[in-house]
C-alpha cells in the first residue's frame, strides 16, 4: 500500500462522510468510497489523496507544446502528469493516464517527490515546470509543494488545466503559480456536456477570470475544435467576444485542430479552412492574438504585431525560428506586445 496524504481542502460531514473541495464537483464521499476522479478516498472520515508523488509521465519539452506562446517563448519546460481526471472527455488524447485508476496500489506510476521533481527540472536545464497531461488540480497538494520549491529555485510555474478547480483551490496555489493555460471547450452547457461529459461551463469561465484578475496570472485559452461537437461558429464568436471582454483583447486564443481519438474516433479531422475562418472571426472580434494549433508550418502559428502586422515570432511546430520583440515592443512601430518574453530578451 502506498503513502496516504490527507487532503488540504475538504469538509467533514455526519456519518463519516466528507465533501471534497478541490474541484467544482465538490464530491460528497461516503466512508470507504472514492470521489469522481478516483484519486481521493474517504478512510475513517478523513479524505486522503492517493496520488501525492505518483507520476505517470514526465519530460522536458518546449513551452510552446502547452501551448503557451506569450509566456517565455522558446524556453524549455519540465512537464509532469499524474493519473486520473475530473472530466471524462470522449475524445481525450491522454486517456491512458486520465482514465487510469490508481486507487491504493499506485500501479502505472512511479514515485517522485516534489524535491526530486525540481532537481530533475534543473538537471534537464529547464527554465520552468508545468503540471499537465491530465488535470493538475486533482494533484493540488503535490503541485503546491512543487511550485513553492520551484519558485525558490527561480523557475516559472504553469498549470495546463481544464479550469474546473474551485475558487479556494485556486487561491491556495496562486501565490506560486505564474501561468494558467486553460481549456475553454465550448460556450454553452450543452456543448460542455457533449465534449467533457461534465456540466462545467460557468465554473471554467469563473476560474479563468479569477486567475487573471484576482491573481494576476498569465492566462492563455485553448479550444480544440471538434466537428459537430463544439464547432458552431456563432458560439465560437461568442467565446471570442467573452475572452476579449472578460480576459482582455491581449489574451492569446489557440484554436487547435482535432484528430480522431477514443470515443470520437469516427469524427473527421477538423478542416484547416474551418480553423482559418474561426481565427479570422476571432481577430475581427477584437482579439489581438489568435493562433492555429496542430497545423505545423501554418502562418497562424506565428505572432504578428496587431498594429503594423510585422511578424514578431516565427514558429514551425513547437520550434521558435525567429524572435523579433525588443523590450516587449514591436521594433517596427513600437507597439507594446503583451506577454513575458525574457527567455529571449535576456539573451540579446
Amino acid at each position: 500500500m502506498k503513502e496516504m496524504i490527507e487532503t488540504i481542502l475538504y469538509d467533514k460531514l455526519e456519518d463519516n462522510k466528507v465533501r471534497c473541495n478541490i474541484c467544482r464537483h465538490r464530491c460528497m464521499i461516503p466512508y470507504g468510497k472514492y470521489g469522481y476522479c478516483r484519486t481521493r478516498m474517504n478512510r475513517d472520515g478523513i479524505l486522503y489523496t492517493l496520488i501525492f508523488g505518483r507520476v505517470s509521465s514526465f519530460n522536458a519539452n518546449p513551452i510552446e507544446m502547452k501551448p503557451l506562446f506569450h509566456f517565455f517563448p522558446g524556453s524549455l519546460c519540465f512537464s509532469m502528469g499524474t493519473s486520473g481526471c475530473n472530466f471524462r472527455c470522449p475524445g481525450c488524447q491522454n486517456w491512458e493516464i486520465s482514465r487510469m485508476i490508481v486507487e491504493e496500489s499506485g500501479a502505472g506510476t512511479e514515485k517522485i517527490t516534489p524535491e526530486e521533481s525540481i532537481a530533475l527540472a534543473v538537471r534537464y536545464k529547464c527554465q520552468g515546470i508545468s503540471w499537465t497531461f491530465n488535470e493538475p488540480a486533482i494533484w493540488l497538494e503535490y503541485t503546491v509543494d512543487g511550485a513553492k520549491r520551484a519558485k525558490e529555485k527561480g523557475l516559472y510555474t504553469a498549470y495546463v488545466t481544464n479550469g474546473f478547480i474551485t475558487p479556494e483551490g485556486l487561491d491556495i496555489i496562486s501565490p506560486y503559480l505564474d501561468a494558467f493555460r486553460v481549456d475553454i471547450k465550448g460556450f454553452s452547457e450543452e456543448t460542455y456536456k457533449k465534449i467533457s461529459s461534465v456540466s462545467a461551463w460557468s465554473g471554467v469561465l469563473d476560474s479563468a477570470k479569477r486567475a487573471k484578475h484576482n491573481h494576476n496570472m498569465h492566462v492563455e485559452c485553448v479550444t480544440n475544435v471538434t466537428h459537430g461537437i463544439n464547432d458552431d461558429e456563432n458560439e465560437l464568436l461568442e467565446m471570442a467576444q467573452w475572452i476579449r471582454d472578460e480576459l482582455g483583447p491581449d489574451t492569446p486564443w489557440h484554436i487547435t485542430r482535432f484528430y480522431p481519438h477514443l470515443d470520437f474516433s469516427n469524427i473527421p479531422i477538423t478542416p484547416i479552412s474551418n480553423l482559418e475562418r474561426i481565427r479570422r472571426r476571432g481577430l475581427d472580434a477584437g482579439l489581438r492574438y489568435v493562433y492555429l494549433g496542430n497545423v505545423p508550418g501554418h502562418p497562424g502559428e506565428n505572432t504578428y504585431c496587431y498594429t503594423c502586422k510585422e511578424m514578431l515570432i516565427e514558429r514551425k511546430g513547437y520550434l521558435v525560428m525567429k524572435f523579433n520583440i525588443k523590450n516587449g515592443r514591436c521594433p517596427e512601430c513600437d507597439t507594446e506586445i503583451a506577454g513575458i518574453f525574457s527567455a529571449f530578451e535576456t539573451k540579446s
